[in-house]
């Protein structure tokens, strides 16, 4: 029996020097998810690094090159709110960085949200456009839904495995084992949680031991985008002309949209272009007039609890119509305010 535990000793001290010595930024990337470093020690998370390790090194590095543009923003969404930035490696496992990436289980974009998350979030959806693939509204979206797990189950592993599995699973699987502590939650012979899950957060501490201990992680060069704002039915072909710079990878700056030219419910739309062409864009590129479209101009007092998204819905008219007749900068009302609303035949009948 003691030559039995001296040899399991002797085997979990050669498992962690394995990692230890590959990955010498371990104990900061488990502090950062809330994980002792002795996990190091732990046999399934070993078997599992040495069957992966070099698949994942692969991953990594194709995730890189195709979101050299996206890694900038998601990392200062994270950081802004006080997130850490290695939540970076939640979005690369989830897309690998594709910015309109869609699962069998329609869930979209670079953090891999379902229709259902992105309603309850208020993202976009509809046959225009999906900003779920836009990179700042989605990562403001994770930001906010990575804040709530943490907040419901007080530490960051947990809250990556309930964002792959759900709340649900999770509360289950911690009442289950009767722990919330990593090592019994995903210990492959009790199966508390799905092997899928089980696998996904082994993955992300994987990628991220990979990433945080690349010697030059902080001498890549990052590209970083801008928002700058263009007219309805502007055409991305031409703008991706003017820029001098492909319309592929304009594309996939911009892969919320559905076409290359721009829907025309809107007056304006923002697109990501690069840094480095923003100047170039302000010099060359100039935004059509505003000219309001319906046939119609009524008088309207602001009532209390208006509002121009309700009152442009009353009217049949939009909000873009009502700030444009009216000068206004703002969407702030005032009780007995006057507006003149832009309207149609049809929309007489409300007032």
């Amino acid at each position: 029996m003691r030559v039995l535990i001296v040899s399991l000793i002797l085997s979990s001290l050669l498992s962690a020097n394995f990692i230890i010595k590959r990955y010498p930024a371990y104990a900061y990337v488990l502090s950062e998810f809330d994980i002792d470093s002795s996990y190091v020690y732990d046999d399934e998370f070993y078997a599992f690094v040495k069957s992966n390790y070099k698949n994942l090194e692969k991953f990594y590095t194709k995730s890189l090159k195709r979101g050299d543009f996206f890694i900038p923003t998601i990392k200062r969404g994270l950081i802004d709110n006080s997130l850490s930035d290695l939540l970076v490696y939640v979005s690369i496992i989830e897309s690998g960085l594709v910015s309109d990436i869609k699962s069998y289980k329609k869930a979209v974009g670079l953090w891999q949200f379902m229709p259902s998350t992105a309603k309850r979030y208020k993202l976009h959806i509809d046959k225009c456009y999906d900003e779920r693939c836009d990179p700042y509204k989605s990562t403001q979206t994770a930001v906010k839904y990575l804040k709530y797990l943490y907040d419901k189950f007080g530490k960051w592993y947990l809250a990556v495995l309930a964002y792959n599995c759900g709340e649900g699973r999770l509360s289950r699987a911690i009442k289950k084992a009767k722990s919330d502590e990593l090592s019994t939650l995903i210990n492959d012979d009790f199966k508390y949680l799905p092997k899928e899950s089980r696998d996904y957060i082994r993955k992300i501490l994987l990628v991220a031991l990979i990433g945080e201990s690349k010697d030059n992680w902080f001498e890549i060069y990052y590209p970083d985008i801008v928002s700058v704002e263009v007219g309805a039915k502007t055409n991305l072909k031409d703008i991706a002309k003017m820029l001098d710079m492909s319309y592929k990878k304009l594309m996939r700056l911009n892969a919320r949209y559905k076409s290359y030219i721009l829907p025309d419910d809107r007056y304006t739309y923002k697109i990501n272009i690069p840094e480095e062409k923003m100047i170039t864009f302000y010099k060359k590129y100039q935004m059509p007039p505003k000219i309001i479209k319906k046939s119609f101009l009524i008088s309207y007092h602001v009532k209390l609890g208006d509002t121009l998204e309700s009152i442009a819905q009353k009217f049949n008219t939009t909000v873009e119509d009502i700030k444009i007749a009216n000068h206004l900068d703002e969407e702030y009302l005032s009780v007995e305010q006057l507006l003149i609303i832009p309207t149609n035949k049809p929309a007489i009948k409300h007032i």
